[in-house]
C-alpha cells in the first residue's frame, strides 16, 4: 500500500470529517428527518409488538431501540446514499481519476479514510440527537454493562467497513459502465431492504431470513443493533464480530483486485 504513514490517513480522515460539518443546513435537515420517520417507525412497532409481544425475540422496548438506533446509524452506513461512490463515479466518468492515481496515497485507503471521517461526523451529528429523542418519548432498552458497548462500538467500526466495501465496489463500476445509477440504486435497495432497516432480519421467515441473515448487508445494522440489544454474548458476541470481519475483508480483498484490474485498464470514461 502506498503512503507513508498512518498520520497521512488520518488527516484525510480529519478533512472528510470537517468537510461534512460545513453542512450546517443539511445536517439540521437531516436530524429533522431521521426523527420523524423514526417516530413514524416507533409507532408503527409499537401497533405491531402489541399484537405479538416477542415478534422476532425482541421485546417491545427492544424494537424501540432498533429503530432509533436504525435512525441514528441510517447517515453514517449511507444506505440512502450520500457517500463517497456517486463523487468516485464522477471522477472516473470525467477521467480525474487519473489525476488520483498519481497521488502519493492508495486509492482504496485514501477513500476509506475520507469515509470513515464522513461516518463519524454523521454517528455524532445525526446519530446522537435521533436516541436521545428516542430516550425521551420512549422506553428503551439499553445495556448497563460497559463490555457491551466496548463491543458495540467496535461491531459498529467493522459496520462501517463493510459499508464501505460494498460502496467502493459500486464506485469502480463506473470504469465499465456508462451509468452507474442503475448499480447505486439496486445495492441500495438492496440495502435499505437486507440491513434489517425497514423490519428487522430476525423477524423475516425461513429461508427468506437466513439467507438475508449471511448477506453483507445484514453486518451493517443487524449485527451492531443484535450485539448492543445483548443477543449477542459472550462466545457468540465474538463470533457476529468475527461475521463482520470475514465479511469486510472479504469485500474489500474484491475491491482491492477490482481496483487493479480498473487500473490496468486504464480505460477511463471521458478522459
Amino acid at each position: 500500500m502506498r503512503g507513508s504513514s498512518a498520520g497521512f490517513y488520518a488527516a484525510v480522515a480529519t478533512r472528510g470529517f470537517r468537510r461534512y460539518a460545513t453542512y450546517r443546513t443539511a445536517t439540521a435537515a437531516g436530524l429533522v428527518t431521521n426523527t420523524v420517520f423514526g417516530l413514524i417507525i416507533a409507532y408503527s412497532y409499537i401497533a405491531l409488538w402489541s399484537q405479538r409481544p416477542h415478534l422476532g425475540g425482541y421485546t417491545q422496548a427492544q424494537a424501540l431501540t432498533y429503530v432509533w438506533l436504525g435512525q441514528g446509524m441510517l447517515s453514517a452506513m449511507a444506505l440512502m446514499g450520500g457517500g463517497f461512490e456517486d463523487e468516485l463515479g464522477d471522477r472516473i466518468r470525467s477521467g480525474d481519476v487519473a489525476i488520483d492515481l498519481y497521488r502519493p496515497a492508495d486509492l482504496q485507503a485514501w477513500w476509506l479514510s475520507a469515509d470513515l471521517g464522513r461516518a463519524l461526523f454523521q454517528l455524532l451529528a445525526r446519530g446522537v440527537v435521533p436516541m436521545v429523542v428516542g430516550s425521551l418519548l420512549f422506553t428503551l432498552w439499553l445495556p448497563a454493562d460497559p463490555l457491551t458497548w466496548v463491543l458495540f462500538a467496535a461491531s459498529v467500526l467493522l459496520a462501517l467497513l463493510v459499508s464501505f466495501a460494498v460502496r467502493y465496489l459500486v464506485g469502480l463500476s463506473f470504469f465499465w459502465l456508462l451509468d452507474g445509477a442503475g448499480v447505486s440504486q439496486v445495492v441500495w435497495l438492496a440495502g435499505l431492504f437486507f440491513s434489517g432497516m425497514l423490519l428487522p432480519l430476525n423477524v423475516f421467515p425461513g429461508a427468506l431470513g437466513t439467507v438475508a441473515r449471511a448477506l453483507p448487508w445484514s453486518a451493517m445494522l443487524q449485527v451492531p443493533a443484535d450485539v448492543l440489544l445483548g443477543r449477542h454474548q459472550g462466545g457468540g458476541a465474538l463470533a457476529a464480530l468475527g461475521f463482520q470481519a470475514a465479511w469486510a475483508m472479504a469485500l474489500l480483498a474484491a475491491g482491492r483486485g477490482l481496483q487493479s484490474l480498473a487500473t490496468r485498464r486504464v480505460v477511463v470514461q471521458g478522459g
